[in-house]
C-alpha cells in the first residue's frame, strides 16, 4: 500500500526508496525492486524509461487501476485501524 501511495507521482527505484524512507518506511532494495516489478506486472503501475542527464532510469507511476486498488486498500486499512483502536481503548 505504501509503495502504491508513494507512486502517485513519477518515481524511479532509488527516489521511491528515499521517499518511503523519509516517511519512516525503511525498505531494502532487495524487497523494493521485485515489488515494483510485480506491481507493474499486475497492471497497477505504468513505467517508462527516461534519459536524465547521462543516465537512463525507469520511472513508475500509479495508473487508473492502481488508484482504484489503492483506494480500496486505504478503506480496508482505515476500517482495520478503527477496529484495533476500539480494542486498544478497552484495555
Amino acid at each position: 500500500m505504501s509503495v502504491l501511495a508513494a507512486s502517485r507521482e513519477p518515481q524511479y527505484g532509488y527516489s521511491l526508496r528515499k521517499h518511503l524512507g523519509e516517511a519512516g518506511i525503511d525498505i531494502d532494495e532487495g524487497t523494493l525492486y521485485p515489488l515494483i516489478r510485480r506491481l507493474a506486472q499486475q497492471g497497477l503501475l505504468d513505467s517508462e524509461w527516461k534519459n536524465i542527464g547521462t543516465r537512463e532510469r525507469r520511472y513508475y507511476l500509479l495508473n487508473e487501476n492502481g488508484h482504484e486498488v489503492l483506494e480500496q486498500l486505504t478503506k480496508d486499512w482505515q476500517q482495520l485501524n478503527n477496529s484495533i483502536s476500539v480494542l486498544l481503548e478497552n484495555t
